[in-house]
């Protein structure tokens, strides 16, 4: 198993593909074997990395608290120990406000950016946004992972021909720490990076699925500020746009990154 020493954990990781570097980060509760359909799809052409964040997956899962922060700053240092050089770099949800983090942080370090589903700030500055949060967090600490997993499942994935995928969902879903995974929530909440976001230079994708937890006009209103931005939407998604429609948003991406090659590679 893939794993390396980063900031006094052992971080779990894979790579597969020669050409271009492109880094996926995951999502909350997710892990790297979320980003399976696109390392399928783009490793012939890409070196595809994928990474499980500290407290997900095969990864450590030390005590808290944690931060997006230094969730980004372990993605330095695996970048650093792999020797990647300037990266596509792609982030689903939480792994979009990683990536904005490492954007804004590490320029240097990031040759394009995609971010999928997220945007770069969480404040809970409604009621309906407060009692989300707080409804995951004591279905949690009650009933466990798997309830959870089916609540999200049930949300997200609710189609007759999801069912597999469904199903899958929620055992993955039941595979997450329950600490670490609160830890993670917690690290969510309050994060901004909005203030520099006119400061990102590299060619940036913001995707949107049409029936996300936030609307597009979200995604607009930010994309706006960054100068090098353009937006692709994927009908008949939600949240999980990788995973529900692989097949356009794999197109989507495939095409944005055709446009913006890492200088130096065939």
């Amino acid at each position: 198993m893939p794993t390396i020493r980063i900031n006094d954990i052992d971080l779990y990781y894979d790579r597969s593909g020669e050409g271009e570097p492109l880094l996926f980060l995951h999502g909350l509760g997710s892990s790297s074997r979320d980003w399976e359909l696109q390392t399928t799809y783009f490793s012939s052409r890409y070196h595809v990395i994928t990474v499980d964040t500290r407290g997900h997956g095969r990864s450590e899962k030390p005590p808290g608290p944690y931060s997006i922060d230094l969730f980004a700053r372990d993605i330095v240092e695996l970048h650093k120990a792999l020797e990647l050089g300037p990266v596509h770099l792609v982030g689903l949800s939480m792994g979009g406000m990683i990536a904005f983090q490492l954007a804004v942080d590490q320029p240097s370090l990031v040759h394009s950016l995609t971010i999928v589903n997220s945007g770069p700030a969480l404040i809970l500055n409604t009621l309906r946004l407060k009692l989300s949060f707080k409804k995951r967090e004591w279905v949690v600490r009650l009933f466990g992972m798997r309830k959870m997993g089916k609540l999200l499942a049930n949300a997200l994935l609710p189609e007759s021909h999801q069912q597999e995928l469904h199903r899958a969902f929620i055992d993955r879903w039941a595979e997450n720490n329950r600490k670490a995974y609160l830890t993670s929530l917690q690290a969510l909440i309050g994060w901004s990076v909005a203030d520099r976001i006119r400061n990102i230079r590299c060619p940036t994708l913001i995707v949107s699925a049409d029936q996300d937890y936030t609307p597009l006009a979200y995604k607009q209103a930010y994309a706006a500020k960054i100068p090098r931005t353009e937006i692709a939407v994927i009908k008949h998604s939600r949240h999980m746009s990788p995973i529900d429609q692989p097949d356009a948003f794999n197109h989507a991406l495939d095409e944005f990154l055709a446009r913006h090659p890492v200088a130096g590679h065939p």
